[in-house]
């Protein structure tokens, strides 16, 4: 008998569902402390969150002692548990994914009025927050006026999202929107959102109810978070839509994998370097799906935004979180970026009360992985995946190794206009992102500093070098400007470019015309101090991309190229003919540190926040009013009613019955291949789609800030550039054989000639299929061309999860089989055995595919069908999540 089947347990369990009053700081709140259940003191700091959670929102005693069991026995063993039900405090989306989320809730108005219901019952039930942050462009670079015009054009290009989220902020409770140019989402969550310490909004007792602050969010790097020890992670928008609706979050308990950080960051070293690190470590040791948990005395000696700066590379291992300890660190970061301190106070004595506050021993884990601190070297991650590390001297090896994979002689030069002799490696992008680095005061400051002694000593950026500074926040331009750090970086072209994500979602622009014209001939790299670099991310004009730290993305801006050794190479040629090291630029932790401290303090934060929510004049003219139900605009180009109601496959048995492939593709196809978000090319379907309505290619805009029409979205769906699906005979890019005419079309076009004659879809792939970012697209994309199931041979957690959210069946091919093995081509016929959902977990666990060639031999294979939750079975039952909540809310 484990410890959580004994009878003390389920009186312990019952005794904490009836919470307790508790005072600190003149604040009382009523609080369910889980310190009690047998078990609780020994779980991770995770886990007794996911406790108190299951506990305080348990429907019945019954439902509370039996997930408070499935979490304790799976924390006692170190092992992935039973099914749970978790609703998170709050929900934070960015506009890129939350402008299709709130067009899905204007959706379900419209069809709860179709059913003769009340539409305002569609309606957030927990506090959700929108930062418009994904839509600004670096259309503008390089002088004074950039951000200012970028604003501009991106408020022209998107006039009408702007005016449907206004209408949805008017129009839905519990809705707030921080409008564009204010920040990007992860950074102003943990300067103003996060709270640590919530209340339950949902809570209907006497007093206030206080709950640890969680939260699930849009972005997959919503785990910034952890850092400050709030739990949260990215979820695809479809899941998120749920959860703001009141629908607990199924998911089974995950194992908890320790992270223990050992020593202290050398000097020089910085907190991107050690994301880096971490993010190459734990994608070697597999931690798909697991949560990890941050202990070890290295961890206190890392500051709140160090470790928000780690956690924030979580998904680029797969993780679903990266937590670590609310201490006095984060307490006093709480109090630096303006925190009530009654509330902090609080905070601290509710963690205590639940004996989750600092790093306590004692604790199960599922297994342990340490990291020595003082290991970590300065670092960059490329060409295409965030966690391929290499130090700065490897980084010349790295490049010509890639490069002569992809058929180029390193060294080789080209003619470029107005420039002379360029050779291979040539940056065409050195972009100062902000969603990585950003949010650490002393990696913005060391560029800074960086960039004044490169102008003390006569450097300038390369002319070719398009140079970007998309600060987090207005406190992170104003750190800048009191320490007198953004006139040497606008003298080396780092003018700020706009507040928001831009070249870590592709929103760089158009590189130099001078590289542009030789795109194909050079292989271009970029510099960026991001978290992404997938295969035609940061732009269709560069090969190699990579991640390092804002001091060294100005230092390869200075050098013109990746194709050097920059430990025993120069950065440039001073002013005096000598030669200039790379460190002989790079400043001190000394000199970091005194800047800080005497410039970083609560005024900044305040002055940097302040009118967060009022908007620039441009946004305040935008006109929106509140009604019931939206008033759909028919010739819309950005923002239209989506069919995912009349598309639902709704049955308790799923059969699949003659369906072909769309897609072989193989190992590591990211989000960013099935749903790209960048710019949209004038010879893809959706610029066609665009054409015909009158759009002039100068307003394509891109994928991302359109994500609210379905039509264009369908057409961009596996339209990436670098997409190789081996049905396309080697053409790369959104390309498919039509298997009814034996034509090369892109894929929008054979999949509408599929659904016409009434063929359904399934695409074949191989390990980590779906992995990046949490995309709703990635899964609604699919869902509109016809898709019915996907055969693979492993996916990544959030999109295995939006799948089957949209109804389509995640097969799994048994371990040690794909489509290679078993001989896919992809040519032949597929007919999937039935499966019952009708009690909610599937039957078989594993079905028979029966694949039948042209010349009708056929041949079957087994696979594990990946439905992992019987609320998973529910939703697949109703033919996807939307209309499952719809017929609860109806």
């Amino acid at each position: 008998m484990t410890i959580a089947e004994t009878v003390d347990f389920s009186d312990a369990v019952r005794t904490a569902r009836r919470p307790v009053r508790i005072e600190e700081a003149g604040i009382e709140r009523l609080v369910y402390r889980v310190g009690a259940i047998p078990g609780a003191e020994r779980l991770p700091r995770a886990l007794v969150c996911l406790l108190e959670n299951v506990v305080r929102r348990a429907e019945t005693d019954d439902d509370a002692i039996r997930m408070a069991d499935a979490v304790v026995s799976a924390g006692l063993a170190g092992a992935s548990g039973a099914e749970v039900s978790f609703m998170p405090a709050r929900v934070l989306f960015q506009d890129f994914t939350g402008v299709p989320v709130f067009v899905d809730f204007a959706a379900m108005r419209d069809a709860m009025v179709e059913r003769g219901g009340d539409p305002m019952r569609v309606n957030p039930q927990i506090p959700c927050t929108l930062i418009v942050d994904h839509s600004v462009i670096a259309d503008v670079a390089e002088c004074p006026s950039a951000v200012e015009k970028n604003q501009e054009l991106e408020a022209a290009r998107n006039r009408e999202r702007f005016s449907f989220l206004k209408w949805a902020a008017s129009s839905f409770e519990n809705v707030q929107i921080v409008p564009p140019g204010e920040g990007i989402c992860h950074q102003l969550n943990i300067e103003r959102f996060c709270e640590v310490v919530t209340t339950d909004a949902q809570a209907r007792e006497e007093l206030p109810v206080a709950c640890f602050d969680t939260l699930v969010g849009t972005d997959s790097h919503t785990t910034t978070a952890n850092g400050l020890g709030v739990l949260g992670w990215g979820v695809g928008g479809i899941e998120a839509e749920a959860a703001s609706l009141g629908q607990p979050i199924s998911l089974l308990v995950p194992p908890v994998v320790e992270l223990r950080l050992e020593g202290a960051l050398c000097a020089g070293v910085s907190g991107m370097d050690l994301a880096l690190s971490v993010a190459e470590l734990l994608r070697a040791q597999g931690v798909v799906g697991a949560l990890v948990e941050v202990t070890g005395p290295g961890s206190r000696s890392l500051s709140a935004t160090q470790r928000a700066c780690v956690a924030n590379m979580t998904p680029e291992y797969g993780a679903t979180a990266t937590l670590f300890p609310v201490d006095d660190v984060t307490c006093d970061y709480l109090a630096l970026t303006g925190r009530d301190a009654q509330k902090v106070a609080f905070a601290r004595a509710y963690l205590e009360a639940q004996g989750t506050f600092g790093d306590a021993p004692g604790r199960t884990y599922a297994r342990t992985l340490a990291l020595d601190l003082a290991r970590v070297e300065p670092s960059l991650a490329g060409p295409s995946r965030p966690h391929d590390r290499v130090g700065v001297a490897g980084l010349k090896e790295r490049f010509e190794s890639c490069a002569r994979a992809n058929g180029r002689t390193p060294g080789q030069t080209v003619e470029v206009e107005g420039v002379g002799p360029l050779a291979h490696g040539a940056v065409a992008i050195a972009a100062i992102t902000s969603c990585t680095t950003a949010t650490d005061p002393a990696m913005m400051v060391a560029a800074g500093l960086l960039a004044r002694r490169a102008r003390e000593r006569g450097l300038l950026a390369k002319p070719w070098v398009k140079r970007i500074l998309a600060p987090g926040s207005h406190a992170t331009e104003l750190l800048l400007e009191r320490c007198e750090l953004l006139g040497p970086l606008r003298e080396l072209g780092f003018f700020t470019c706009g507040f928001g994500c831009m070249s870590c979602i592709g929103n760089s622009g158009e590189i130099k015309a001078c590289l542009k014209a030789h795109a194909g001939e050079l292989e271009l790299a970029s510099v960026l101090s991001g978290n992404r670099n997938f295969e035609g991310r940061i732009s269709v004009d560069v090969s190699q991309n990579y991640l390092c730290q804002p001091a060294l993305v100005v230092a390869y801006a200075l050098a013109g190229t990746v194709d050097v050794d920059l430990t025993s190479e120069p950065v440039g040629v001073g002013a005096d003919g000598a030669p200039v090291m790379l460190c002989e630029l790079m400043p001190t932790d000394e000199e970091v540190r005194a800047l800080l401290s005497a410039h970083l303090d609560r005024t900044l934060y305040a002055e940097g926040t302040a009118g967060l929510f009022e908007g620039s004049a441009t946004w305040r003219r935008i006109e929106a009013t509140r009604s019931a139900t939206f008033p759909w605009d028919g010739g819309s180009t950005y923002v239209r009613r989506a069919p995912y109601f009349e598309l639902a496959h709704a049955s308790d048995v799923i059969e699949v019955r003659g369906a072909r492939a769309l897609a072989l593709l193989g190992d590591f196809v990211t989000t960013d291949h099935i749903s790209p978000a960048g710019s949209i090319a004038q010879d893809s379907p959706a610029a066609r789609y665009l054409e015909e309505r009158g759009v002039a290619p100068a307003d394509f805009n891109t994928y991302g800030s359109r994500r609210g029409n379905h039509e264009v979205m369908a057409r961009g769906t596996f339209a990436n550039v670098k997409l190789r699906n081996a049905l396309a005979e080697g053409r790369v890019g959104g390309w498919t054989r039509d298997l009814t005419s034996g034509e090369i079309v892109p894929i929008f076009d054979a999949a509408r000639g599929y659904r016409q004659a009434g063929v359904p879809l399934v695409v074949v792939a191989g390990r980590l299929y779906g992995s990046g970012s949490s995309r709703d697209w990635a899964g609604k994309g699919p869902l509109l061309l016809g898709v019915r199931a996907v055969i693979a041979q492993s996916f990544e957690r959030i999109h295995r999860s939006n799948l089957v959210q949209m109804g389509i069946l995640p097969l799994q091919f048994l371990e040690g089989q794909g489509a290679q093995s078993l001989g896919i081509t992809g040519e032949e016929t597929f007919d999937l055995e039935p499966v019952d959902f009708s009690r909610g977990l599937p039957r078989p666990r594993t079905l028979t595919v029966r694949a039948t060639r042209g010349d009708q031999t056929s041949f079957s294979f087994a696979c594990v069908v990946r439905v992992d939750t019987p609320m998973e079975g529910a939703f697949l039952a109703r033919g996807g999540i939307l209309p499952y909540v719809l017929d609860n809310l109806a």
